[in-house]
């Protein structure tokens, strides 16, 4: 049965979240005069924010499947079940996600549903919980959900994970100052590190 590669899973990640910021730079550094317009800097900057999320989660999933794919009985043990040594990763999936689809609410939801699938301690978790990773995991999230959402609510979040007293959108305080890139580059360092303490 072939076994899903944390590695490769990590590459793939990082080679999606540069083909997303290339595409982002494409068209924000343009020559004078064929610059975008600020409405559609804007709308591009809230699609990567959304799509890099996507591909945020379809990165944590792949690595949670792999996880129980590549060593079951770690999640036995966990769960007080025992489970056949080799499960396919389709069953792999059905264990996270049940008849639903992967997500999480904020860092805090994401680390709760790791804790499901692995002990404390375990090497992957220690990864995400890890206090260099807490601020791009909650601006992602915050950021996403505002653009994604625009309430009061995702607003809020989204004061609190940027440390500002005013926001307008997403778009408006990620299209200043390099931040898209900043977030994707802790996201990519925390992928490259889960790529190292693979087994």
């Amino acid at each position: 049965m072939r076994k899903k590669d944390i590695g490769k899973i990590s590459e793939d990640f990082i080679r999606n979240i540069d083909e997303i910021t290339a595409f982002v730079k494409q068209f924000v550094q343009q020559p004078k005069g064929v610059i975008p317009s600020e409405k559609d800097q804007s709308w591009l900057h809230e699609a990567a924010i959304i799509r890099i999320y996507v591909e945020f989660e379809k990165f944590i999933l792949a690595c949670l499947v792999a996880l129980i794919n590549r060593d079951s009985p770690t999640f036995s043990k966990h769960k007080g079940i025992k489970f056949p040594k080799h499960i396919s990763q389709k069953v792999c999936e059905y264990l996270i996600c049940g008849d639903g689809y992967f997500d999480f609410k904020g860092r805090d939801g994401l680390i709760n549903k790791i804790k499901k699938i692995v002990p404390n301690g375990h090497w992957f978790l220690k990864i995400i919980m890890d206090k260099n990773h807490k601020e791009a995991i909650e601006r992602l999230s915050a950021l996403r959900n505002f653009a994604a959402h625009d309430s009061g609510v995702s607003k809020k979040q989204a004061l609190q994970a940027t440390k500002q007293k005013r926001i307008s959108s997403s778009d408006a305080w990620l299209k200043k100052q390099n931040r898209l890139d900043d977030i994707c580059e802790k996201l990519k360092a925390m992928a490259d590190e889960i790529k190292k303490a693979a087994p």
